[in-house]
């Protein structure tokens, strides 16, 4: 699914959204793996990326090229500062109205609203490509992407107590929240 809209930041800069490409590949392993050793609020470690550039521009093709799945970059000043898409929970008929919601930003975008537009951009997404549902897993500590969430009409269906499991010992918790979209 092919998306592309520039906005303006909060610090007046302005931020393309757009669908990544194959040339994109190295662009935005170099953000996955920058944000992924900013924080411990995303699915894994930076380490533990076993994907090459190459393969990082064929994942964004394809993405391009589906029409029900997208995977958006944040561009400023030629610098991917995040990424965000949603992914098909599955392809079985009782699944096809799910999709799965991710995002990531590199911290020195922060506060800018580039979270807040991927967000928008990935719901306005899934409404094209006809999901009737949006999903995604927020550690529980973390409060300003909660935050986010609820201001677009996320709520809370569960919890797992032991979602993530620390290297550095023990757990987070995971918020499991949902959003409808019809």
């Amino acid at each position: 699914m092919t998306y592309q809209q520039t906005i303006q930041l909060k610090n007046g800069a302005h931020c393309c959204l757009r669908s990544g490409t194959e040339a994109d590949g190295q662009a935005a392993l170099d953000n996955f793996i920058l944000t992924h050793a900013e924080t411990d609020h995303l699915l894994t470690y930076p380490d533990e990326s076993t994907i090459s550039a190459a393969e990082e521009g064929t994942y964004l093709k394809d993405k391009a090229e589906s029409p029900n799945e997208a995977e958006l970059l944040a561009v400023v000043d030629g610098v991917v500062a995040g990424t965000a898409g949603i992914s098909a929970v599955g392809s079985a008929y009782k699944l096809q109205h799910r999709a799965e919601f991710g995002i990531s930003i590199a911290r020195a975008y922060w506060g800018l609203g580039i979270g807040q537009a991927l967000t928008a951009a990935c719901i306005d997404c899934a409404r094209k490509a006809g999901y009737t549902q949006l999903e995604l897993d927020v550690v529980a500590d973390n409060a300003s992407a909660i935050a986010l969430y609820k201001k677009f009409g996320f709520t809370e269906y569960g919890r797992n107590p032991q979602g993530f499991r620390l290297r550095s010992g023990g757990y987070q918790a995971l918020v499991l929240m949902r959003l409808g979209l019809s």
